[in-house]
């Protein structure tokens, strides 16, 4: 499992990209064991809500930034199957969002973010409370385990 973390991590999330990076296999390894398809390459691309805008608009033609963006891609030949795919990550909705919970950093908010975008990777969605509600079950488990 290939996991690689690109753009500018902001210091004000006391987090480093090794850290992010483990935490990134980390929940990919999961994903996958749910699943039983091995997790190949994932890139967790980190951005701001500028960029969020342009990717969410380009990958999913919906205007406006958002916590994470998973595109996820087949193999191709000779690529062994499983999972590939690209997490555009929000480091600027996590700095916004994490001072309205509880006992929540910033890094954490943005942890959640990578779990949410793995989980997604596997195939779960979120569209129906019932799914919403096992996802986020799931990823806050999962965080427990890295945070």
């Amino acid at each position: 499992m290939k996991v690689e973390v690109e753009g500018r991590l902001p210091k004000v999330l006391a987090l480093t990209k090794a850290e992010l990076k483990a935490a990134a296999a980390e929940f990919a390894a999961r994903s996958s064991a749910r699943i039983g398809v091995p997790f190949r390459e994932v890139t967790v691309v980190l951005q701001d809500d500028a960029a969020s805008d342009e990717a969410h608009r380009a990958i999913m033609n919906v205007c406006g930034a958002t916590d994470v963006i998973t595109q996820g891609y087949e193999a191709i030949p000779p690529e062994p199957e499983g999972i590939y795919g690209e997490l555009y990550v929000n480091c600027d909705q996590a700095i916004r969002v994490a001072p309205k919970r509880k006992g929540w950093s910033a890094a954490k908010e943005l942890l959640l973010y990578v779990a949410h975008g793995m989980d997604h990777l596997s195939g779960a969605d979120d569209h129906s409370p019932r799914d919403y509600a096992r996802m986020r079950r799931r990823e806050l488990g999962w965080l427990k385990n890295v945070v």
